[in-house]
Parts: structure tokens; sequence; C-alpha cells
């Protein structure tokens, strides 16, 4: 089973039906075949958009809550290199959700994510690779 790095914006479409990827996020994810990684500020940015629904937010929570997710524990160790990745691509501007995925990334040695943003064609990991994004 391979492990996937999956960012906000899949999984606000895929819990929001007015969302323009909605229907695209459920095929993909109804055929996906992995594990599926994220962190705590993916989370956060994806309940802030969902926010037009109580429902959709427990909806997203009740699916982590079922193993859909793995979630990547940050550590305080980990904002120097949060920093310096925000540093480095602050011309796009990197943030936090973002960096902690380029992190978990380089962490866990995971080269493929899933997202609706273009800035993942731009950010690099710290062995100068792209994520490969198999969503867009």
């Amino acid at each position: 089973m391979e492990n996937t790095l999956i960012d906000a914006g899949p999984l606000i479409a895929f819990f929001n039906s007015k969302d323009q990827y909605h229907k695209k996020s459920i095929a993909f994810l109804k055929n996906f075949n992995g594990a599926l990684w994220t962190t705590w500020p993916v989370i956060t940015e994806a309940m802030h958009m969902l926010d037009f629904s109580a429902k959709a937010q427990m909806n997203l929570m009740k699916w982590i809550e079922r193993g859909g997710l793995h979630i990547f524990e940050l550590q305080n160790s980990d904002a120097s290199r949060i920093i310096e990745l925000c540093t480095k691509f602050q011309d796009v501007p990197m943030d936090l959700a973002d960096a902690s995925l380029i992190l978990v990334s380089e962490r866990k040695k995971i080269s493929k994510v899933i997202s609706i943003d273009s800035d993942f064609y731009i950010y690099r990991d710290i062995r100068n690779k792209y994520l490969d994004n198999i969503f867009m």
C-alpha cells in the first residue's frame, strides 16, 4: 500500500457537494488504493472552509475517526524546517499547511500528493524533488 499526501482542497471538495471538484474527488478517493497522510494544519484549513456546514465538518471528522486519514504529528522541533520552507517559498507564498505536507514528504519519504493547488508544481523538498500531484 503506497503512502500519499492529501491537501485541504480535495478534502473540502469531498465533503462539499457544491465544490467544482466534488465529483472528481469522490471518484478519485473511491478508486484510490493506498494510505492517505496529512497534518492537523491541513485538517484545520479544511474545517475552516467547511464552516458553512457543521454536518460537513463532522463528516470529515468521522471519516478521520474511521481511519480515512493518517495524521502526522508535528513536533516543536519541526518549526525550524517549516520556517525554512516558508522563507524559501515566500514569493509563492507557502502557508503552514503546505509546509507541513512538504515536511511529511521528507520525513516519511512520500513522493505523491493529492491537491488542487498548482503550488505543488513549485515546491521542492529537501532532496530538491517535486511532489507528484496525482489528482490534477
